[in-house]
């Protein structure tokens, strides 16, 4: 009887496609999930301190909830209905968004001189690049002590610099508007550095075509400045204002340290939406409830303002990139 054997070098063969075929289908889940498995750990960490804690405050919202006592009954939108009649909550919103219209606009504009200044050919760039974000390293602590002692209405340096060229003593803890000017000003101080680098970035990643075309056509610095950098960062730009809204609405160390008492004045004069929304937690009233619903309603302003920045900046680059060619 004849006995039938595999040739050795056959089966050699069909292991190696065997494993050829799984090495190739493991590249391609590599290919396929991997970078799912990079990204994860971010929304993963972002999920519990980001996802869950907003979850946790929209039930809060819904109940009546007390630092002391702890939960109480589901009062449904109560909450939310109560803070909206109080005066004070429109009064916080009011002058947050004061501060934050006193410091983004001047904020934004000294950003971009800022960028295209340390965009051109300046010695010992990492130095000056490096200098602008000094003052975002200063704990905001700190900068609200210094800037309330510079500010002082009695013997602070701001009312000496202004008596020295005839300018009489101003009320920056009493007035509304002085003392939305001086807390901007803080607001300035630490943010600007910060903004000045991310146009600096995007001015850097502008193609050196086009200004040696612009350079051709005879356009001078300023000329290129406004005609080529500006347009080619307007997608940068907004993503800055929108950001500086955010931070704006979410102002709360400066005007909090801006006085000894931490109210917002004696007036609540510039007491922010922040600040009422700590008042109401941890304050004489320390609902939690009432706290968790002030919340939620500046979550959905950011998230009205987001939407706002996503159909611009779609806007924007949609128009960009069907601008006609000019002929020659």
């Amino acid at each position: 009887m004849a006995i039938i054997t595999q040739d050795p070098r056959e089966t050699g063969h069909t292991g190696f496609r065997e494993r050829s075929a799984w090495r190739m289908r493991l590249s391609s889940w590599d290919a396929k999930f991997s970078p799912y498995a990079y990204v994860s750990p971010f929304f993963i960490i972002f999920g519990i301190v980001g996802l869950f804690p907003l979850a946790y405050t929209a039930y809060v919202s819904m109940h009546d909830w007390n630092l002391i006592g702890g939960k109480g009954d589901f009062v449904g939108f109560e909450n939310f209905t109560t803070v909206l009649q109080q005066d004070l909550f429109w009064t916080g919103l009011r002058n947050t968004m004061s501060i934050f219209l006193l410091s983004s606009v001047p904020q934004i504009i000294i950003a971009m001189f800022l960028a295209a200044v340390l965009n051109a050919n300046l010695r010992a760039k990492t130095f000056w690049r490096m200098g602008v974000l000094l003052p975002f390293v200063v704990a905001p602590v700190a900068v609200g002590l210094i800037f309330s002692k510079l500010f002082a209405d009695q013997s602070g340096m701001i009312n000496a610099v202004l008596d020295i060229v005839g300018v009489g003593p101003i009320r920056w803890h009493a007035d509304v508007l002085a003392s939305h000017v001086a807390i901007a000003t803080m607001v300035d101080f630490r943010w600007t550095g910060y903004n000045t680098l991310i146009l600096l970035a995007a001015m850097q990643a502008v193609p050196k075509d086009l200004f040696e075309q612009a350079v051709i056509d005879g356009a001078g610095r300023m000329r290129q400045f406004f005609s080529v950098t500006v347009p080619m960062i307007r997608p940068t730009v907004i993503f800055v204002v929108i950001t500086s809204t955010i931070g704006g609405l979410q102002i709360f160390d400066e005007p909090r340290m801006f006085d000894q008492t931490g109210q917002g004045g004696a007036d609540r004069q510039w007491m922010t939406a922040t600040m009422y929304l700590y008042e109401l937690g941890w304050g004489a009233q320390k609902s939690f409830g009432r706290a968790s619903a002030v919340a939620w309603i500046l979550f959905l302003i950011i998230i009205i303002i987001g939407i706002i920045n996503f159909t611009l900046t779609r806007r924007i680059a949609a128009t960009g990139a069907h601008t006609p060619r000019r002929k020659k």
